[in-house]
C-alpha cells in the first residue's frame, strides 16, 4: 500500500507539518517537486486527510481533560447524540464503543463549571441519553496524534 518514503513522509509530516518542499526533499533524499508530488498522491489516497497546529490547551484556558462515558436509552437517539456532539466544540473525541458504555468521549473545557454545564445542559439535554459517567484528568504523561507507521521488515 504504502512504500518506505510514502511512510517517511508521514513520519516528517507528522512530527513537522509546516516543513517547505525544500526540507522534506532533503529528509527523502529526492527534488522538491519529487517530495510534493509524493504528498500530493498521499492527500489523493485519503492517507493525508488534513494540517492543523497543536495548541496548548493550558494557553488558552482549556486546562480540564475529561473522559464521559455516555449510554443512550435505545439505538434511535443516535442521531440526535451525534449532531449535538458535532455542535459542540469542547468534545474533542467521540468513540462508539462495546461493552456497558455506548460512547465515549474527549472533552476539553475551562474548568469543573463548564465541564457541568456541557454534562448536566448540553449533553443529558438530548432525549435519549440514559446516563453517563465522567473522569477528569489528573495528568496526561502522553497525548500524541502520532500514529505507528508500518515498518519494512
Amino acid at each position: 500500500m504504502f512504500d518506505s518514503i510514502d511512510i517517511k513522509v508521514l513520519e516528517c509530516l507528522m512530527q513537522q507539518g509546516r516543513m517547505t518542499w525544500s526540507e522534506l526533499a532533503g529528509k527523502l533524499g529526492l527534488s522538491s517537486p519529487a517530495a510534493a508530488d509524493r504528498v500530493r498522491r498521499l492527500e489523493e489516497k485519503g492517507a493525508i486527510v488534513g494540517y492543523s497546529a497543536r495548541i496548548n490547551p493550558d494557553a488558552v484556558g482549556c486546562s480540564l481533560m475529561a473522559f464521559v462515558a455516555v449510554t443512550l436509552e435505545h439505538p434511535q437517539y443516535r442521531d440526535l447524540f451525534l449532531e449535538k456532539v458535532q455542535e459542540l466544540a469542547e468534545i474533542q473525541e467521540c468513540h462508539h464503543m462495546t461493552g456497558d458504555d455506548d460512547y465515549f468521549l474527549k472533552i476539553r473545557c475551562r474548568g469543573t463549571a463548564d465541564l457541568e454545564r456541557l454534562i448536566s445542559e448540553e449533553l443529558k439535554g438530548v432525549p435519549g441519553v440514559l446516563k453517563t459517567r465522567t473522569s477528569i484528568v489528573l495528568s496526561s504523561p502522553k497525548e500524541t496524534g502520532d500514529l505507528p507507521l508500518p515498518r519494512e521488515t
